[in-house]
């Protein structure tokens, strides 16, 4: 069997599709349609869902692609059509028909595909690490990349707690890191975490170096705690695509889709401020694809994959977000009169 999940009019809605073409549409559990699809022919599934004491009638046209995982969606909401939409379909029982597809051949090239992936990484890590010492040194440069390499990895610890495949780690010269994925997340909760969890353990190298430098005096273990502290703080800034602006869409798009939009664009008009203040062009390009990924989120909001938050996970989400940045920041007070330039550099960059 395979199974697609979706949210809509604020109903965790799952479509589960059979061996002998029978397909089923749950709205939270409860069965709404169920029809016998005939080989190369389009059925349409009828049914009301209500939202808000308003009842609205559904039209449903899904044309499965198995051999892809897919399926294509043709929706129409009280008489009026809404653009058709692919989603990928998971496999909830195991496919023994994909199984035997040659998987001798299909192991050996993801092997091959695995040593090249490797590559790939290493050539990054380091073109990351000679790009900074060219701009500053060595020692920076080393310090700069694990602190990256911290933040993505709890990126990808999230991932697999919730048994999403990962493509490990790549970091990006002058950019950052990327924690790359191999599916698609289903519930804003999974985002809320997957997104918090880099700058968590952000935090806790930070704390770890604090502690190092206290035990061995070394200027060199200071400067880590800073250096990590500021770039997990820049993260959490509620503005796409950073790690703080996927916790304040999750946050916004489960109470509100227009709420979720305003407090979104909010964000980029923000970030915008901080490029122009900090002279941060590059920003400029990462807020354009944030700002695509806000208008996207926002009109496929009757029909979203994504389950929402509850109130208690946004109120917990809330709480998490601003219990981090609170750790970031007293990380970055804490050198604040320190006599060292690079020590108290971050606390005169967030006075400004």
């Amino acid at each position: 069997m395979k199974q697609l999940q979706l949210e809509m009019f604020g109903q965790a809605l799952r479509i589960e599709f059979y061996p002998d073409l029978t397909q089923k549409i749950f709205a939270n559990s409860e069965l709404k349609s169920e029809v016998v699809a005939a080989p190369d022919t389009l059925v349409t599934h009828q049914f009301s869902v209500e939202h808000q004491g308003q009842g609205h009638d559904v039209a449903m046209v899904l044309q499965p692609d198995f051999d892809n995982d897919t399926v294509k969606m043709q929706l129409s909401v009280n008489g009026e059509y809404v653009e058709g939409v692919q989603y990928p379909l998971i496999n909830v029982t195991g496919d023994s028909a994909t199984a035997k597809r040659g998987w001798f051949g299909l192991a050996a090239l993801g092997f091959k595909l695995f040593k090249s992936a490797k590559v790939i990484k290493a050539a990054l890590a380091g073109a990351s690490i000679a790009g900074y010492a060219w701009l500053f040194t060595l020692e920076f440069a080393l310090v700069l990349v694990a602190c990256l390499v911290v933040h993505e990895y709890g990126h990808v610890r999230a991932m697999k707690y919730f048994g999403i495949k990962t493509k490990g780690i790549y970091l990006i010269p002058f950019v950052g890191g990327l924690a790359v994925s191999d599916e698609k997340i289903t519930t804003r909760w999974q985002d809320v975490v997957i997104s918090i969890m880099g700058p968590v353990f952000g935090l806790f190298m930070s704390i770890l170096c604090l502690v190092l430098y206290y035990a061995t005096d070394l200027e060199l273990f200071a400067g880590a705690a800073v250096l990590s502290a500021l770039l997990n703080l820049f993260n959490l800034l509620p503005m796409l695509p950073l790690d703080g602006g996927h916790v304040l869409k999750s946050i916004s798009f489960s109470m509100r889709s227009w709420i979720g939009l305003s407090v979104c664009l909010a964000g980029v008009a923000l970030g915008l401020w901080i490029s122009y203040v900090f002279g941060l062009t590059l920003l400029v390009f990462f807020l354009f694809l944030g700002a695509l990924e806000v208008v996207f989120e926002w009109r496929q909001r009757h029909f979203s994959h994504l389950v929402p938050l509850d109130t208690y996970g946004r109120v917990f989400s809330a709480v998490w977000y601003c219990v981090v940045v609170a750790g970031h920041i007293a990380i970055i007070y804490h050198f604040a009169d320190s006599q060292s330039a690079i020590l108290s550099l971050p606390m005169k960059i967030l006075s400004s």
